[in-house]
Parts: structure tokens; sequence; C-alpha cells
């Protein structure tokens, strides 16, 4: 069971595994939250959240006890680094000496894991290991909103990678191909590039849904609400979406360079060559001619990614329509549905 608790909406997935690495689709849920409860990654109004979490679970009438949720923005830090070849053990003792020369942050204050990508080759001496590291108060903050809820926060994981479970299980990967997917959220962005089938890259940056709310409040001096529908396509107070349509493409050419600027500093310290497809979901990636503008800009392929693209499920249980229309907003939360405790 998964909980994406994020600043605009929190979305509560449950899927069943199915043999052949199939799942189907059992529960699916979406709350909208106010803009004050989460503020740039933070939670500010606890009570906020923990009624919409128990609004979901009266209507998706959850009954697992467990729950799993995801990270992302300034407070996690992912590195993949070199150490010397050692044993299993002898990494479990060393591991938090190591990561205190890659953490920005006192290591007392983080919570820490990793997972050895690359054993030492033969004659070689050292080894590849993913070290994630989040600020302890963050892990604290969503764990204890989910007790209050009166479930058990089994799993945290990190946006980008519950990103990437969400890609693997419903795209065939290219080993051939440069692959970024971008979650846009209301408050961070995460991009997440896929070379030869594996990650090789990760990046928050701070922009997303909510720079493009703010534009439209600022131009036509509307409400957060009214200019939300605003830039969901819905006319609001006496202005239209064609009146919304520079505004949103100005702060789109914004996103743009910003993302840009995240696939400059990849080149610059990879091997890998440039991107040749984006892969888009979150709320934000379905503003309106955002996602043309980012062909326009990058010359490569650019698509709304699919997180239930293989996932089946009961007709009679959701809309299709709906789910088509929700599914972009989904990805981390399907990617976190995917886990369980231990793996």
């Amino acid at each position: 069971m998964s909980l994406d608790i994020g600043s605009s909406a929190i979305k509560l997935v449950e899927l069943k595994s199915r043999k052949g690495g199939e799942f189907d689709l059992l529960r699916l849920g979406i709350e909208p939250l106010s803009p004050e409860a989460i503020v740039d990654g933070s939670i500010m109004d606890s009570s906020l959240v923990v009624d919409a979490i128990h609004k979901l679970n009266d209507e998706t009438r959850v009954k697992s006890t467990n729950f799993g949720t995801s990270l992302s923005g300034h407070s996690v830090i992912i590195k993949k680094i070199q150490l010397p070849a050692m044993g299993a053990e002898e990494l479990a003792d060393s591991i938090q000496w190591e990561a205190e020369q890659y953490i920005p942050f006192d290591i007392n204050d983080v919570r820490l894991d990793y997972v050895v990508l690359e054993e030492g080759e033969p004659g070689r001496d050292n080894m590849e290991v993913l070290l994630v590291a989040v600020k302890r108060d963050k892990v604290n903050d969503y764990v204890s909103v989910i007790s209050q809820a009166g479930k058990t926060p089994a799993l945290v994981d990190v946006d980008a990678f519950a990103l990437q479970n969400a890609y693997e299980i419903n795209y065939d990967l290219d080993p051939f191909k440069t692959v970024a997917l971008i979650n846009m959220g209301a408050g961070v962005t995460n991009i997440n590039i896929l070379a030869r089938g594996t990650t090789v890259f990760w990046r928050d940056i701070s922009f997303g849904g909510n720079q493009f709310t703010e534009a439209l409040q600022r131009e036509f001096n509307l409400s957060f609400e009214q200019a939300e529908g605003l830039k969901r396509g819905e006319a609001a107070d006496r202005y239209s979406p064609s009146d919304a349509r520079p505004i949103l493409d100005a702060i789109s050419s914004d996103m743009a360079e910003e993302i840009r600027k995240t696939f400059d500093f990849f080149s610059a310290t990879s091997t890998e060559g440039s991107v040749d497809q984006l892969m888009l979901c979150g709320g934000c990636s379905l503003t309106p001619n955002l996602q043309q503008i980012l062909t326009e800009r990058f010359e490569v392929e650019v698509e709304l990614m699919d997180p239930l693209r293989r996932i089946r499920y009961r007709e009679g249980d959701f809309s299709a329509e709906w789910l088509q229309a929700v599914g972009p907003m989904l990805g981390v939360a399907v990617g976190m549905a995917v886990r369980s405790v231990g793996d």
C-alpha cells in the first residue's frame, strides 16, 4: 500500500502482485491538500494531512495497515560513490564513516541507507555503492502523519526511485536509449536519467506547478483556487483559458530552462551522451502546451508517462476515462505500491 504525500494532493494506490511481474489495481484514491498544509516539501500543518489520509482510507475502504511513503527535495541526498572492495559486514560497519565525506549534513541528523551496485571486479580494488541520506526530521514528519492516521509506516522510499519502478513495470527498457523520467509535482520536480537500462543520474529541482499557479494569481489577481482552475483549462472570474495561455507558456519556458541546466550538468559530468527521450508525469505535466514547448526546446521525443499502462483492473471498479485523466499523477504512488517491505 503506497501513500504519495505531495504538496497539492495525497495519492493512495494498492496493487496486488501476480505471477510474471504483473499487477492488479485494487484501490486508488486522490485527495487534494490545502496549499498551506505542505510548503517546500515540509509538513506545516499535520492535522490537514492526517484528515486527508483519513478521508482516503474511508473512501477507498483500505484494509491494509502497512503504508509506504516517499520523499524528495533538498533534505534527500543521493550519491553514487566508489569505496574500497570489502565484505558486507565490513561495509555495514564502515558506511557511516564513509558517508560523512559525501553528505552535507551532520551524519547524526540523517537516516542512511545504501546498496552495492557493482562488486569489485577481479583485479580491481573498488566497489560502487549507491548512498541515500534523508534528514531525520523530514522522515519523522512523514512517518508521524501516517501513524496519526492509525496506519503503520512500513517503508520510506525516494521519489526518483519510485518513479523508476513505475516506468520499469510499464515500459520496455531500451539499453541503447537515454531516457529522462521527469516527475513534475506542485513544489518539486524529480529527474531520474536512465542509460543502458539503469539509473545513472538524479536531481530534484525546486520548480513545479506552484510557479504556474502563482503567476496566474499575480497576473489576474485571482485566489489560489481560481488560478488552479484556470491552469487546468477552466474559466475563472472573467478570464478564459486563452487568456492564461501566454502566462502558462512563459512559465513552461522557464521550466524548460531549469531542466536544460540539469541536462547540461549531466552531460558535463557523464560519458553517457545526450538525452534521447523525456517521459513526463506528475500533475504539472498536464499543463496545457507544456509538452509541446519541451518538444520544441529539446528536439527529442516527449511523452506523457502512463503508470497504469500494464496494470490490470476490473472495469466495474474504476472508470477508464478517470484512470486516463489521473494516470500521469500516479507515477510515484504506483512505483511505491510495487514494493514490499525488505525488497
